[in-house]
């Protein structure tokens, strides 16, 4: 479903909650408050945290509070583990090749420690810790990364993640292991919802599995000769042809000719169909994929190729030139296909 999840820390990939109640009852005593209990702690509170303070010691600074907090949490007598089918997710999402990022509230020091007792530091590619309001980050770390949205979900535990996930236009998965309860999630509509992260390991492999993902791909030519080849690290630095998923409610030819204008910036006319092909999990895609690949020939209106990030380079050559190249299996079987049909002049 998706190539990019980025994750809530606390609640989500691991337990801390026992230590962080601890450490907030020994915030709330020094000012004369009640400690609360974990149902009590559960349902009050929230993030962004300094809001959360705010109404229960107003006027009291978050530098002063955390002066307290962090030797509470660091002393407290409650373990942190990583949460069931945490580590499983982790390594079914590294093994399908997906892209991993973690975005957290919580102590960048504190943080830093777990992740390296853990052993979680390599499934990610980057860690963003110490982040007051996620909302405010989020889009950068797109960008940044330069993460298609409709291919990214945030996975988080509070009604605050997926705020965050709205706020930055990607899909938000609430998983029920950690500080807010269902009724509470529920209130904010995530767009998936599971007890916790084996629930959704299964999820994601059904959906898979009944669902064949249908494509366009086009041999772009410029009516002299020259065919237009693209090489893509998604495609392990091989050359083939640009396109990509049929959208909901898109015909093929339209599908094509958006892909082909979002991957090269090409405009084409003259689209024939050549062939369909089965590619089921190829070897040499990033991950474990079922495709129908739709190839067409399309006419280009010029050279002036314009890459996304999706690609890493291009040439404009011969048919000969073309088949010495270091081709996916796909594009050869189409090439050769035009050969033997005789399909370009």
């Amino acid at each position: 479903m998706f190539k990019n999840l980025i994750f809530d820390w606390s609640g989500t990939l691991v337990d801390d909650m026992g230590p962080v109640i601890e450490a907030t009852n020994v915030v709330l005593e020094k000012y004369g408050i009640a400690p609360y209990d974990r149902e009590g702690f559960r349902r009050s509170f929230r993030l962004p945290y300094h809001e959360f303070y705010e109404e229960l010691l107003p006027g009291v600074a978050l530098g002063e509070l955390e002066a307290h907090f962090r030797p509470a949490f660091d002393e407290a007598t409650s373990l942190v583990t990583v949460l069931p089918h945490a580590r499983e997710k982790l390594e079914w999402a590294k093994q399908r090749g997906m892209r991993m990022f973690v975005l957290t509230s919580m102590d960048p020091t504190a943080f830093a420690r777990q992740l390296n007792e853990f052993g979680m530091q390599d499934f990610f590619e980057e860690t963003y810790a110490g982040v007051l309001d996620k909302r405010e980050l989020i889009a950068q770390i797109l960008e940044t990364h330069a993460l298609q949205k409709d291919e990214t979900a945030f996975i988080g535990d509070m009604t605050h993640d997926i705020e965050t996930a709205r706020h930055g236009g990607i899909s938000s998965i609430a998983v029920l292991t950690g500080y807010h309860h269902a009724e509470v999630l529920a209130a904010v509509r995530p767009d998936i919802t599971v007890p916790d992260l084996g629930v959704l390991v299964k999820l994601f492999d059904r959906r898979k599995a009944d669902r064949p993902i249908a494509t366009v791909g086009a041999l772009i030519h410029d009516g002299a000769g020259k065919l237009l080849m693209i090489r893509t690290h998604k495609w392990s630095d091989l050359w083939g042809i640009p396109g990509g998923k049929i959208e909901r409610g898109e015909s093929s030819e339209n599908a094509l000719k958006r892909e082909i204008r979002e991957e090269t910036g090409l405009d084409v006319s003259d689209i024939r169909f050549v062939m369909n092909q089965d590619c089921i999990d190829s070897t040499e895609f990033i991950r474990a994929e079922h495709f129908i690949l739709l190839n067409y020939l399309a006419k280009a209106s010029s050279h002036e190729v314009t890459l996304n990030d999706e690609a890493e380079d291009f040439r404009w050559v011969s048919m000969d030139d073309a088949l010495n190249l270091d081709l996916n299996a796909a594009t050869k079987i189409l090439l050769q296909r035009v050969i033997d049909e005789k399909l370009l002049p």
